[in-house]
Formats: structure tokens, C-alpha cells, sequence
């Protein structure tokens, strides 16, 4: 067997996540959502007792402003999420999900949870603690560059 590259193996396990978040089963009951929108909306239920903005999405999700300014867009487009301002600054908008999106947010829920349950599956406690340290090592490598 030849030499593992972790890059490597990190992008298969992309792709296989990818799919099995396209394939997940409630999936097929949320038109026009990809995976990307599932884990923006998952991300804005979770954090709506709090103002959420484009460069909290830029951050967790390790992705350009440019990226996250046009999948925000499209979900708007889609009616997934609205720009609304903020009293304090009036350059600022907040996200917000919409009545669309809310009702969606269970069945992505429990997709993420399915599709976590796989990832883990056979982890103890410990190994799923050390593998999140790697991950975030190599994340804080990537982001430094």
C-alpha cells in the first residue's frame, strides 16, 4: 500500500460527505436546498437568540466573502433567509430565516444528526475528543496560510 497524504484523504472524505448529505433521506422533502444552505440554516436556528451576520458565516464556515456573499444571495433569492437592519448600525443587516426555512430547519436538524451518527459511528468518547484536536490543528494550519 502506497503513502497516505492527509489532503488527500481529507477530500474523499469531502466527497463522501457531500454525497451522503445530497442522498440523506429527508433531503428529498427540501427542494432546492443543498447542503451548504441545509448547514447555513442548521447554523442560524442554532444561534437565533443572538444577531447573526454575513462574517459569522465567513468564520464558521471557512469561506470567502465573496462565497458567502453569493450563496447568501441565492438563499434570499430562494427565500430561505432576509437581510433585516440592525437599530445600532445602519450598515449592517442581520440574517434571518424565514417562515420557509424555519419549517425546514427540523428536517435538516435531524439530517445532521443521521449524517453525524455515521461519521462517529464505532468513536469512543476519547478518540472523537483527540480527532476534533487534529481537526482543529490542521484547520488553525489552513488558516493560517
Amino acid at each position: 500500500m502506497g503513502e497516505m497524504y492527509i489532503g488527500h484523504e481529507l477530500r474523499i472524505i469531502q466527497n463522501l460527505t457531500k454525497r451522503l448529505i445530497e442522498n440523506s433521506p429527508n433531503k428529498k422533502q427540501i427542494d432546492n436546498i443543498t447542503g451548504t444552505n441545509g448547514w447555513i440554516i442548521a447554523y442560524l436556528t442554532d444561534h437565533s437568540c443572538r444577531d447573526v451576520y454575513q462574517k459569522d458565516l465567513e468564520k464558521e464556515f471557512g469561506i470567502t466573502r465573496s462565497t458567502a456573499s453569493k450563496v447568501i444571495n441565492l438563499m434570499v433569492q430562494k427565500g430561505l433567509v432576509e437581510h433585516q437592519p440592525v437599530p445600532h448600525d445602519a450598515r449592517l443587516k442581520k440574517l434571518v430565516l424565514t417562515e420557509k426555512s424555519q419549517e425546514l430547519s427540523e428536517l435538516i436538524k435531524k439530517d445532521h444528526k443521521q449524517i453525524e451518527a455515521k461519521l462517529t459511528k464505532g468513536f469512543s468518547d476519547k478518540e472523537l475528543e483527540v480527532l476534533k484536536g487534529y481537526l482543529e490543528r490542521i484547520r488553525t494550519n489552513l488558516e493560517d496560510v
